[in-house]
């Protein structure tokens, strides 16, 4: 420190050293111990750097003047030897680096950094605060955290938690500006565990929770349509696979439909291709044990030897292969449905076995001798007269009766005319989306097959149209492809009127001619083309049509 005469009133000991001073040469003129001192000092009103010599050493001096009053008192002055001062100037520019890098941190980590002492006042906060906390920089730092907390800045302060439990605290922190920060706090602690800083790391999680909360709602909302889909699912699932429009179908579907929320023994009739595992399945599906398994066998399609351990199992070593224990159809049924086809195939030992079961509900496994209690609804079906079968003393006649309590028969498909077509146009559906085809049938080829009788029924006609739709090379599948399909040229040998039940004569002949008016309706566009093919007036015609659709 120097007066406006140069004389020193105050230097410390590393300045006397530099100034060749002794202990007791404090009060001396600047200009003697620095020659050309006189000419830098007094001339500037601001900060300055100087160079000067002492000696052979060159000392680098930074001086300030001093007021007193607004007025001019003396000069403060800070000096070095020039190679320290060189070290302290690049040391104070990696400070002031370093300081510019941690700000860059500051403001642009995707983090948000909050600062405080020991004592929970701010230091230090990112820039981000005014988006995050609505106060600007300047109007955080210096407050503490407890005042802040106090007026809804944030609740609740991380900084505070952290002193009070010394230790690392992480939670969801609201702001007085509807955010939602995910904080993180931690101490930091000198040598002696005491805390000097409280570092905060905060993320917005705002638009986390808005879009976790929609998702929630969403999931809920999917999981509402999951539920109601599956219901629908279980209650037309099987309806997708019935396709019919015939009188006769319809009685069918009705009376299985009654007899799906019972567990009575259901027997289903009907030539071979009719469809009765589908019936079998619409029962099951439509039945309150719809959610648990659907089991069938075809009892004619497995070797005698091997139908008992496939329906009831068997234990191990019950015979020569059984290494291991094996469950049975009716165990693998258990609380659902087994549906018996071809079961008037079945062996007459095993039918004492299988009447035994129905009538115990239970059975013992192949080489077994504990009983099993089994829960199933049983469904079966045949394509034999069982009457017939049971006077030829081919079929047990006690398990008839236990099986024939529900019978249901379904017509075969040349008795039902007016399944043909839909039947048609679902399996050309089914069989384009399943081979990618966009194959259409002419409706001369409709014709045709419409008036087929179809022995074989819907199996029949299932594979003859699959067999249409992947061999045409056309879009249109025309008549002249149908060639060769049917025995003989497309239709089977049989007279043209087929008569089924005895009824009154007048009766027959007013159905038969309905049936024959609407085939001809259906084949000719006027009243007057089918006068001409059936051999009558066009006003006969034209009559007969009027009653029909009365």
């Amino acid at each position: 420190m120097i007066d406006l005469q140069g004389m020193i009133q105050f230097v410390n000991k590393k300045g006397a050293a530099l100034l060749n001073l002794e202990a007791d040469q404090q009060h001396i003129s600047i200009f003697k111990l620095v020659p050309g001192m006189e000419s830098l000092l007094f001339f500037e009103e601001k900060e300055s750097i100087s160079e000067v010599h002492i000696g052979d050493r060159k000392v680098i001096f930074n001086h300030s003047p001093l007021y007193s009053k607004g007025e001019l008192c003396g000069i403060s002055a800070l000096f070095e030897e020039e190679k320290y001062y060189e070290g302290l100037l690049k040391e104070l520019d990696s400070y002031k680096n370093l300081n510019l890098d941690l700000k860059a941190i500051f403001d642009t980590s995707y983090d948000v950094i909050y600062v405080s002492d020991h004592q929970g006042v701010t230091l230090r906060v990112s820039s981000a605060c005014k988006e995050l906390w609505g106060k600007e920089e300047k109007e955080l730092v210096g407050k503490s955290v407890y005042e802040l907390e106090e007026a809804g800045i944030y609740k609740p302060s991380v900084t505070r938690l952290v002193l009070e439990k010394k230790e690392t605290v992480s939670l969801i922190q609201t702001t007085k500006t509807g955010r939602r920060l995910k904080v993180v706090g931690t101490p930091i602690k000198d040598e002696n565990g005491e805390i000097i800083r409280v570092v905060n790391a905060s993320r917005d999680i705002t638009e986390v929770s808005r879009l976790q909360s929609e998702l929630n709602e969403m999931k809920q909302l999917i999981e509402g349509y999951k539920k109601e889909l599956n219901d629908l699912r279980s209650r037309t699932e099987t309806e997708t696979q019935l396709v019919y429009r015939s009188k006769e179908m319809n009685q069918v579907i009705s009376l299985a439909q009654r007899v799906a929320d019972v567990d009575s023994t259901v027997l289903i009739l009907g030539e071979t291709g009719v469809g009765k595992e589908v019936i079998a399945n619409y029962i099951h599906k439509s039945s309150p044990r719809s959610e648990k398994p659907f089991i069938t066998i075809n009892c004619g399609a497995i070797p005698e030897n091997l139908l008992e351990s496939e329906l009831f199992g068997y234990e191990k070593g019950a015979f020569t292969g059984a290494v291991k224990q094996k469950l049975g159809l009716f165990e693998l049924a258990s609380e659902g449905t087994l549906f018996l086809d071809e079961i008037g195939e079945m062996p007459l030992p095993l039918q004492t076995k299988l009447l035994r079961v129905i009538q115990e509900q239970q059975l013992v496994r192949v080489g077994g001798t504990k009983p099993i209690a089994i829960n199933i609804r049983l469904i079966t079906a045949t394509n034999r007269n069982l009457l017939e079968e049971v006077k030829k003393g081919a079929f047990r006649e006690d398990l008839y009766y236990r099986l024939n309590v529900i019978p249901i028969k379904i017509p075969a498909l040349r008795y039902r005319k007016d399944d043909v077509l839909p039947l048609i146009l679902h399996f050309v559906e089914v069989f384009n989306q399943k081979y990618m085809r966009t194959a259409k049938i002419s409706n001369s080829a409709l014709d045709v097959l419409q008036e087929y009788e179809w022995p074989g029924n819907v199996r029949e006609l299932q594979n003859i149209i699959e067999r249409l739709v992947v061999l045409t090379e056309k879009e249109m599948i025309s008549q002249s492809e149908l060639e060769g399909l049917f025995y003989p040229s497309g239709r089977r040998e049989s007279k043209s009127v087929v008569v089924n039940n005895i009824i009154p004569l007048k009766e027959c002949v007013e159905e038969a001619e309905n049936q024959l008016l609407q085939l001809a309706k259906r084949k000719y566009a006027s009243t007057s083309e089918i006068a001409s093919v059936l051999g009558v007036n066009q006003s006969t015609i034209s009559r007969k049509m009027q009653r029909l659709k009365k």
